[in-house]
């Protein structure tokens, strides 16, 4: 398999808080990393700089063959191969879901309003909410808009994508449902990186796993990470303990 995104000895420093001190790892397509952590460990501050929300002050990124240490990326190619989804939903109060998601694919895209409106319907389809395309987020739950905000960065046709503490704001029923969305990413072959809590969640659907502290990457391997964690800051970390 042939690398989508590669970080080496990344650094990002906001004024004289040092946030990434030399992280290097790298996803593979078709891979599903988890980053773990702590916070304040810097896995919100990687995920960002992969998507060039974040310039880093040292190393390299390269996504998709774009290389984010060039002085003047093209945003605008990278943001196509590259979705990302937040924690807060990010949508359109006053767009209906599915104009919500014709929105980028008419703008950026350029596509015509009856090609967008059945890419919209596809991806609606993809996140079980195809009678919602109507609705307003405010009639949306919270895992309603988050699988909204996740169809509109699939409809995009990214090569990666980025889901960012998705859940966290999210009761453990809401949780299930985008969690349900994305393991089904997972096994139709989306090459993706996950920040995230859910520790049973990652060890299920991940290729592998990272665990990021103190702005580092601390340990790194397979799912079986978590369960036989090689550092005491990891078996800490896990509830196992020494």
């Amino acid at each position: 398999m042939s690398v989508i995104v590669c970080l080496d000895n990344v650094h990002k420093q906001f004024g004289s808080n040092q946030v990434l001190k030399g992280v290097s790892f790298e996803v593979k397509k078709g891979e599903v990393v988890a980053i773990i952590g702590q916070s304040g460990s810097g896995k919100s501050t990687a995920l960002r700089c992969i998507d060039h929300l974040e310039k880093i002050n040292e190393g390299q990124i390269t996504v998709c063959g774009h290389n984010l240490a060039d002085s003047a990326p093209d945003l605008k190619l990278l943001r196509r191969d590259v979705g990302i989804v937040f924690q807060g939903y990010n949508l359109f109060p006053h767009l209906t879901v599915e104009k919500n998601i014709k929105l980028a694919l008419k703008h950026v895209r350029k596509l015509g309003n009856a090609e967008a409106r059945k890419i919209a319907q596809d991806v609606l389809q993809k996140v079980g909410l195809s009678e919602k395309a109507d609705s307003y987020p405010e009639q949306l739950s919270g895992g309603q808009q988050q699988r909204v905000a996740i169809a509109r960065s699939l409809a995009m046709a990214p090569q990666v994508m980025l889901f960012d503490e998705v859940t966290s704001a999210l009761d453990p029923q809401l949780t299930g449902e985008v969690l349900k969305v994305i393991e089904e990413l997972a096994a139709g072959g989306m090459t993706m990186i996950l920040v995230t809590h859910e520790m049973s969640f990652a060890q299920k659907v991940a290729d592998k796993i990272i665990y990021m502290r103190d702005g580092l990457v601390w340990e790194m391997g397979g799912p079986e990470i978590l369960s036989h964690p090689k550092t005491p800051e990891l078996q800490e970390f896990v509830g196992i303990g020494m």
